[in-house]
C-alpha cells in the first residue's frame, strides 16, 4: 500500500533544523498491529478487563502481533465500516524506508462486535486510517517517552477526550520489533507497525467522527489525523 507522508521541519532542537519539510512516498507491504502492548502489567489487565466487557477473550500472549493486510492502510478522511459497533483506537505508526526507520500515527480501527469471536478477523475487517505527517525515529527516540497521544471522539454534537497517555506506558518501538522478529534484521523497506494504544476514558465505545494526535513538546510539534466513518447496512 502506498502513502505519502510529508516531514516537517524541526522547530526547537540543540541540532540543526531540518531546512524544509519534505515530502515521502513509502510502499507498505507487511502491516503488523502491536497488542497489548503495554508497560505495566496492571495497565495491560485494565485493557483486557475493558474488552473482557465487551466479550473479546484474553490474550494468548502479551505483547502479541496480529497481521492485517497492507491494503487496509488509508490516509483518507472518511472510512466505512459495517453496522455501528466499530470504533477507533489512536495508535503510534512505525514504519521503514530506505533502511530509516519513521514515525507517524495510525487508528486501529476494529469491529467491536466481531472482536468477541475473533480478534484477528475483527482488525482485519476495518481499515485503518493514518495521518499524512511523519518523524524521523532518529528526531525522537532520546525523549520517545515524553511524547503523548490522545483522541477524542464526537458524542452528542461535540468532541470529547477519549484517550491521552505518555508513551512511556507502551513498549517502546525497538522492543516491539525485535520480539515480532524474534530479535532478526529489521527489513530496510515496507514493513508497518501500529505500536499499542492507551486506555479508554469512560470505556470502549463507538462514535462516527475521531479525532487524534501524537504530540511532541520538546520539539513543539504535533501529528494530528481526523477522520469520519461512513456506516454501511447489515443485509442478512
Amino acid at each position: 500500500m502506498k502513502l505519502t507522508f510529508s516531514l516537517p521541519a524541526i522547530l526547537a532542537t540543540e541540532k540543526p533544523a531540518s531546512p524544509s519539510a519534505a515530502s515521502l512516498e513509502v510502499e507498505i507491504d507487511r502491516l503488523v498491529i502491536a497488542g497489548w502492548a503495554g508497560r505495566d502489567p496492571e495497565a495491560i489487565m485494565h485493557h483486557i478487563s475493558e474488552l473482557e466487557v465487551l466479550g473479546v477473550p484474553r490474550p494468548s500472549a502479551v505483547p502479541l502481533f496480529y497481521r492485517v493486510a497492507a491494503n487496509q492502510l488509508t490516509q483518507n478522511k472518511s472510512v466505512e465500516v459495517i453496522g455501528t459497533a466499530s470504533s477507533g483506537e489512536a495508535e503510534v505508526f512505525i514504519f521503514t524506508h530506505q533502511g530509516e526507520l519513521y514515525v507517524s500515527l495510525a487508528s486501529d480501527h476494529t469491529d467491536r462486535e466481531l472482536e468477541s469471536h475473533s480478534v484477528a478477523l475483527s482488525k482485519q475487517l476495518c481499515v485503518k486510517p493514518v495521518a499524512t505527517v511523519a518523524w524521523r525515529m532518529s528526531e525522537v527516540a532520546e525523549h520517545w517517552d515524553q511524547l503523548v497521544l490522545r483522541a477524542w471522539i464526537k458524542e452528542e454534537g461535540e468532541f470529547r477526550l477519549y484517550q491521552e497517555g505518555p508513551l512511556s506506558s507502551l513498549r517502546k518501538p525497538d522492543d516491539l520489533l525485535n520480539r515480532y522478529l524474534n530479535n532478526g534484521e529489521v527489513p530496510a523497506d515496507g514493513l508497518g507497525m501500529t505500536c499499542g494504544t492507551v486506555s479508554a476514558i469512560g470505556g470502549i465505545r463507538p462514535a462516527t467522527e475521531f479525532r487524534m494526535e501524537l504530540v511532541d513538546e520538546q520539539l513543539g510539534r504535533t501529528i494530528s489525523h481526523t477522520y469520519q466513518s461512513i456506516e454501511l447496512p447489515v443485509v442478512a
